[in-house]
């Protein structure tokens, strides 16, 4: 889906002025089509998640914006919301031990429970998920994947995120070469909630105690309670970052 100016800048909160800006130090990824600039919902996407992640673990850079900037500006993205993750995870369900040797029949096997939850077509969500990890592996690194699909909505008046742990840990594509052991399936209700989640999820995954907790494959309530204290924590943390 091709994406105006004003469609990104109130995607991230920003002005327009300001998305003009990072178009000239060529700081966000973008193209031309008749001399007007547009940008792919997938770029953006990816420019949510890499740059919340260890720069230091990463083997490439997504875009240019990975300073002070871009933490102000993800922060306001997460601070929209204080308790969204935790509000998507209570909507959703946790799901443990989930046959496959790829990535592949993970995806295919957790759908199968996620869609008849949601009362999907389990075929067609499946293609959903697959068709967006055909162009670039849904991982935010440290052994954490968040499979969600391209333009696909959830015609709901919320968002839901379910916790899949695969039975062993698998093969993602990720930039660190990490097999992935937990999987946030990520389903919104709207673009600006979407990508919400994706920046909050990879600021998740950037804390290592959160990393440890995750490997210990919690249950839906012990990761609600996680969750619900870390975004408590996060929410002042981050007000603090945007106003400075």
């Amino acid at each position: 889906m091709d994406l105006k100016i004003k469609d990104v800048a109130q995607l991230l909160n920003v002005s327009e002025t300001t998305i003009r800006r990072w178009l000239k130090e060529k700081n966000i990824p973008a193209y031309r089509i008749n001399n007007q600039y547009r940008f792919s919902r997938i770029e953006i996407e990816n420019w949510v998640m890499y740059n919340k992640m260890n720069s230091n673990s990463r083997k490439e850079k997504i875009v240019g914006l990975n300073t002070h900037e871009a933490e102000k500006i993800l922060a306001n993205q997460m601070g929209t919301h204080a308790f969204s993750l935790y509000r998507a995870i209570n909507k959703g369900n946790v799901i443990e031990n989930v046959k496959g040797n790829t990535k592949t029949e993970v995806i295919k096997n957790a759908v199968r429970i996620i869609a008849k939850n949601l009362s999907l077509d389990v075929d067609v969500l499946t293609e959903l998920l697959l068709d967006r990890e055909s162009l670039m592996p849904t991982s935010l690194n440290h052994g954490v994947g968040v499979p969600h699909t391209r333009d696909f909505l959830l015609q709901k008046p919320y968002d839901i995120v379910t916790v899949v742990y695969p039975k062993n840990p698998i093969e993602y594509g990720a930039l660190d070469d990490q097999k992935v052991h937990t999987m946030f399936f990520l389903f919104a209700c709207e673009d600006k909630r979407h990508l919400h989640l994706l920046a909050k999820l990879a600021h998740l995954t950037r804390n290592e105690d959160s990393l440890q907790f995750l490997r210990k494959r919690p249950d839906q309530n012990s990761l609600l309670d996680y969750i619900r204290s870390w975004e408590k924590q996060i929410r002042h943390a981050e007000e603090k970052t945007f106003s400075s």
